[in-house]
């Protein structure tokens, strides 16, 4: 099982969206956080350490990992996503992105249909 960690600025509409539609994949454990002070979920060393990949939302998300104090970011693999702020929590047009996402990074979703129409 992959560990994902979605991550975007205050974790409240991009990277929990992923949260959920990566739920449709058995083959991944999911988590999200966000790198602004007032983040829902303040990503920690925790989350970073826990996780086998990142996918950022922008590049500059990266880039902060990257300049964290106490070198945050080690060897874990970071995808940037490309996804601007935008997008509402669970928005069509945003799940169906990072569906086509998920699916060219990990395949498709093995829950079927059913999961695919979150």
């Amino acid at each position: 099982m992959t560990r994902v960690l979605f991550v975007c600025g205050k974790a409240r509409k991009r990277s929990p969206t992923a949260f959920e539609v990566a739920r449709g994949w058995s083959c991944l454990e999911p988590d999200f956080a966000g790198l602004s002070k007032d983040a829902d979920e303040l990503i920690t060393a925790e989350h970073v350490a826990w996780a086998d990949v990142i996918m950022v939302m922008e590049p500059r998300h990266k880039q902060r990992l990257k300049n964290a104090p106490g070198g945050m970011l080690t060897d874990t693999k970071v995808v940037t996503l490309g996804i601007p702020v935008r997008f509402e929590f669970m928005d069509d047009v945003l799940v169906d992105r990072l569906r086509e996402i998920l699916r060219h990074h990990f395949g498709p979703s093995d829950f079927g249909a059913k999961k695919e129409a979150l």
